[in-house]
């Protein structure tokens, strides 16, 4: 059976642009495309019929494909260099913190080639001994191992080349880190009648494999025998280095001492936020990390008297290295897609069939740049999507099927990525060596994000785009990407924005737009629950790629380890925005308080909504429960839902119109409000959980409106439309879009 694998080069396109779409082929030789405007999502019978709607479009139709290889696995690169195959003896060293020694052989420094056995490495052996290897063809390979690694402990490791006494030796240094561990340093040699052959480039924590058969990512070479872990420090000088000279290579790589043999001093501490290496030494053999390795990490000297990188730079020079690593599959383009001038704005996706199997490549058409063809805009949340994508952890992990309370549901799509690893991960998972995922990229194959399987994010959000083509589709689409871009620009031109159901990834640029834009007079309809939670830095250099670090409190599948908090590519402490004093309730006056996944419930109207200021609200809507259906387990309020504070910023004014109730167990209070433990913290005995329908005005005649619940689209469509939630919503969109100004209560 062929089956087929996609993904797009951008995710927001005006009229007039290009996005263009990179396939593989599992299986065949050939697929058709066809570009759709998406409406709704594939829901089922109680939903709105899945219609995508057809696009004219030059690429339709079939095409040839082949197979396309993901090059996975984070390295750094110096380009070749004559100093780097130095003529007689040498000496390479570096600080190493590997986390997967037993996993087999990694490379940690050289310029190694597998497939022409030629060049140097420092490298972890089969049985997790660090091993110094020099090769000059075939049948003509040297090999020096020491003792076996220890997990998660910082050494100084160096290696040498003695060319006078043909023979290489290699040192292991185990460094203090406050405990009592009994290990010792060690020494080993080895006989080498031959100098190193010319190898490939100098890489750290990944090998040359030769030329690349596929898509390569970097130089058109094929890279392996990747490394978990953290390198520190590498340096490379003439001669072999004794113990005074290779302390100064540790320590103080500049001094005059070694100003005759200093081939290249690697500061990794230097240019974080780049994906630039740089070399101090004498020569500037600067370099490049590829697929993302994470920066800004605690090297081998972090002292824990400073815990942001920016303030104590040298001691975070460390880079770890993951072999499961990805920023960009790097495929080769197939086909393209430029919308036509005056394409509506909307949802579309480039749907990528092969034998039946479709793939699906969402992208967001947007108004033509600086301008605005509705008063209404639906802001789709790509941060958050980026942040989920290629959620491995769901279906791998036990705790899935415990907290849903039911047997795990998947779909061919979703089996491509337990087949295909190379795939990349989320920042809900954690790598192979156990540490968190920081950073996420948009630049692959996608599992989830798709108008099909599981809703949630971006399938969630088609029901807010059902709603509104039921309203006659009067709206625009713009994305996060954009709004961190271009700010209160992007939201200016329109009445009314509304969120998707689970906005909760924003960076400093985005919340200071949204701010912005109410405090002129705009209106934001917060149409989910757990939003405005995370803080998020965006890659300077590439669009959609993201990093989080999980700081502190909240609900969080890993957490930072000790002073590791702030981005590496701003400089910004990482965490929850409630810990940056900007909680979610000073925006929309609710805020993250519990979450459960086994049943949704409703929202009782409470004596607020009899408040005049919200009469307009509840016009047509007599009944005491609100959102007692939905698609989604059941209810409007539930999954992760949002209460009120007073405390955290919401304000004064804010009218709480319903409050949902009923809810299980299973929701519990989120990490950050329990200080101490105790056994109160479910919904059935803790009467803080709850989801808070609320409205507030806000100054120059805006007003917010918040439903605190991911499942709250998914009562939208029920019954064909007409139920008391889609009035409800209905009715506040209609007003908000109206220049009648809210007055702020007195």
């Amino acid at each position: 059976m062929n089956r087929v694998m996609a993904y797009c080069d951008r995710w927001t396109v005006a009229p007039g642009e290009t996005v263009r779409f990179m396939v593989s082929c599992l299986g065949g030789t050939s697929y058709t495309a066809q570009i759709l405007r998406l409406k709704q999502p594939d829901a089922g019978p109680q939903a709105t019929p899945f219609a995508p709607e057809p696009v004219d479009a030059p690429c339709n139709g079939p095409h040839d494909g082949r197979f396309q290889a993901i090059p996975i696995g984070s390295f750094a690169v110096v380009p070749a260099h004559p100093a780097l195959a130095p003529a007689g003896s040498f000496t390479l060293a570096a600080h190493v913190f590997p986390t997967t020694p037993a996993k087999g052989r990694q490379a940690i420094m050289g310029t190694w080639c597998e497939v022409s056995q030629t060049g140097y490495a420092l490298e972890i052996d089969g049985q997790g001994r660090l091993a110094f290897r020099i090769g000059a063809g075939p049948g003509r390979v040297a090999v020096a191992t020491a003792a076996p690694l220890s997990t998660r402990r910082w050494y100084h490791a160096a290696a040498s080349y003695d060319a006078e006494a043909g023979a290489i030796i290699l040192h292991q240094s185990p460094c203090s880190d406050h405990d009592f561990h009994p290990e010792a340093p060690a020494t080993a040699t080895a006989p080498a009648g031959f100098a190193p052959g010319a190898g490939g480039p100098l890489a750290f924590a990944a090998h040359s494999a030769g030329p690349a058969a596929g898509p390569s990512p970097w130089g058109g070479l094929a890279f392996a025998g990747h490394f978990n872990g953290r390198i520190d420090s590498p340096r490379l000088c003439a001669g072999v280095a004794d113990a005074a000279a290779r302390a100064l290579l540790a320590t103080d790589p500049l001094n005059a001492a070694l100003a005759a043999s200093l081939i290249a001093a690697w500061d990794f501490s230097r240019d974080i936020p780049t994906e630039t290496i740089t070399d101090i030494g004498p020569r500037r053999l600067h370099g490049s990390i590829v697929n993302l390795p994470t920066r800004a990490m605690r090297g081998h000297n972090w002292t824990g008297r400073e815990t942001n990188w920016t303030r104590a730079p040298r001691e975070y020079g460390a880079i770890h290295f993951h072999d499961d690593d990805l920023v960009d599959a790097c495929w080769a383009p197939d086909f393209a897609f430029t919308v036509p001038e005056g394409q509506r704005s909307g949802v579309y996706a480039a749907r990528v069939t092969a034998d039946g199997f479709d793939f699906w490549v969402p992208f967001f058409v947007r108004p033509p740049r600086g301008a605005a063809t509705s008063k209404v805009a639906f802001l789709a949340s790509t941060a958050t999507y980026t942040v989920y994508l290629n959620n491995r952890g769901r279906f791998l992990s036990l705790l899935t099927e415990r907290y849903q309370g039911r047997v795990m549901v998947l779909d061919e799509i979703d089996s491509l990525l337990i087949e295909f690893p190379e795939m990349g991960l989320s920042t809900y998972d954690r790598h192979s060596d156990g540490s968190g995922v920081s950073y996420s990229s948009r630049h692959r194959p996608l599992q989830n994000f798709r108008p099909t399987g599981r809703h949630w994010n971006f399938n969630l959000d088609l029901f807010i785009v059902d709603w509104l083509e039921k309203l006659g589709g009067d709206y625009d689409v713009i994305t996060e990407e954009d709004l961190h871009t271009e700010g209160l620009a992007l939201l200016e031109p329109y009445s009314v924005v509304l969120t998707g159901s689970h906005p909760e990834y924003d960076s400093l640029a985005m919340l200071d737009a949204f701010e912005a834009y109410l405090r002129r007079g705009g209106r934001l309809m917060y149409m989910g629950g757990n939003g405005f939670y995370w803080r998020i830095a965006h890659h300077p250099a590439r669009e959609g790629v993201i990093e989080v670090r999980r700081a502190e409190g909240g609900v969080r599948a890993w957490d930072t380890e000790p002073g590791e908090a702030f981005h590496s590519f701003t400089g910004e402490y990482g965490g929850l925005w409630r810990r940056n004093a900007r909680a979610p309730q000073r925006l929309a006056g609710v805020g993250f308080i519990s979450q459960g996944f086994d049943h949704c419930s409703y929202y009782r109207r409470t004596v607020d909504a009899a408040d005049p200021r919200v009469a307009w609200m509840f016009a047509g809507v007599e009944d005491e429960l609100i959102g007692d259906f939905g698609i989604l387990q059941g209810g409007a309020a539930g999954l992760e839902i949002d209460a009120v504070d007073p405390r955290l910023g919401t304000p004064p004014h804010a009218l709480v119109v319903a409050r949902s109730e009923n809810h299980s167990n299973t929701y519990e209070l989120v990490a950050e409000e329990v200080l101490i433990p105790h056994g109160a913290t479910d919904a059935v005995i803790n009467p803080d959980i709850h989801a808070d329908l609320t409205f507030f005005e806000t100054p120059g005649g805006g007003a917010v409106f918040s439903t605190g619940s991911i499942a709250y689209a998914g009562s939208l469509a029920w019954n064909g439309f007409d139920n008391n939630l889609f009035r409800l919503t209905t009715n506040v969109l209609e007003r908000f879009k109206s220049p009648m100004p809210f007055p702020l209560p007195k």
